[in-house]
C-alpha cells in the first residue's frame, strides 16, 4: 500500500504546495506470493517416478525340487564385463569348454536380439495382445484398461513352458550404466522372471578362461 506522509509543524504559507513523502509498502505482495506458491503446488500434478520391480536372490538354499523349476533351456546367465560387453552361457554353466561362454554387447543386435529370439513366443503374445485392446482403450477408463492389460500380460508372462529365467551377475569391472541398461533390456523383450545374483567363482573362472582362449584353465589343470 502506498502511504502519504505530510510534513509536520505549524501552519504553511497559502499558495505553497505541501511536502509530501511516498512510501510504498510491499508487505501485502508477499504474503500474495505466498498464496500464489501454495495454490500451484496443490494444483500442480508432480511426475511419477518410474519404477522396476526386481527379483532379488534369496538367502535360503533351494532345495532340488525347487530347482528343477527352471528348465535348463530356458535359463540365460549374463556376465557383466568391462568396457560395456556383456557375456553369456545357455541353460547350465560348461566349465570345461571356455567356448559355451559367448560374448555380445548392449547394442539392439547384440543382447536385445538375444532376448528376443529366445523369448519370440512371449513377445508374439504380447504384440497381439497390445493390438486387442488398443480398440478397447476407447470404451473403457484408464484406470480398467491397465488392470485388464496388466491382468492378462501376468498370464502370459507366467507361463512356465515359455517365460525365459534371466540371471544378471555384474563384475566388478562393470558399471551402474551396463546394470540398468540390461535391467531395460528385460522390460523391452517382455522378460518377467530375472534376478541380479553376485558372481561366483565358476563364472569368474569362465570369464578369465575365455578371455585367454582357454589358456587359463588350462594352467590350472597343469598346476595341480
Amino acid at each position: 500500500m502506498a502511504e502519504v506522509q505530510q510534513s509536520g509543524g505549524g501552519e504553511e504559507k497559502k499558495g505553497k504546495p505541501k511536502k509530501q513523502i511516498l512510501r510504498v509498502d510491499f508487505t501485502p505482495m508477499v504474503d500474495m506470493n505466498m498464496l500464489l506458491i501454495t495454490f500451484f503446488m496443490f494444483c500442480t500434478t508432480l511426475s511419477k517416478p518410474q519404477i522396476m520391480n526386481i527379483a532379488m536372490p534369496t538367502d535360503e538354499k533351494l532345495n532340488k525340487e525347487d530347482e528343477v523349476k527352471v528348465k535348463e533351456s530356458k535359463a540365460v546367465t549374463l556376465l557383466l564385463g568391462e568396457d560395456d560387453k556383456v557375456y553369456y552361457y545357455e541353460g547350465m554353466p560348461n566349465y570345461e569348454d571356455y567356448t559355451s561362454l559367448k560374448e555380445t554387447t548392449y547394442s539392439p543386435d547384440g543382447l536385445r536380439a538375444l532376448l528376443l529370439e529366445r523369448n519370440a513366443l512371449i513377445v508374439s503374445q504380447m504384440r497381439e495382445l497390445r493390438r486387442e485392446f488398443t480398440e478397447k482403450k476407447k470404451k473403457m477408463s484408464e484406470e480398467e484398461y491397465n488392470r485388464q492389460f496388466n491382468e492378462r500380460a501376468r498370464e502370459i508372462k507366467g507361463n512356465k513352458d515359455m517365460a525365459q529365467v534371466v540371471v544378471i551377475k555384474p563384475t566388478a569391472d562393470s558399471n551402474y550404466r551396463n546394470l540398468v541398461d540390461a535391467l531395460d533390456e528385460m522390460a523391452i523383450c517382455s522378460i518377467d522372471i530375472y534376478a541380479i545374483v553376485d558372481m561366483a567363482e565358476g563364472d569368474q573362472f569362465m570369464l578369465e578362461n575365455y578371455k585367454t582362449r582357454g589358456d587359463y584353465g588350462a594352467d590350472r589343470t597343469a598346476a595341480k
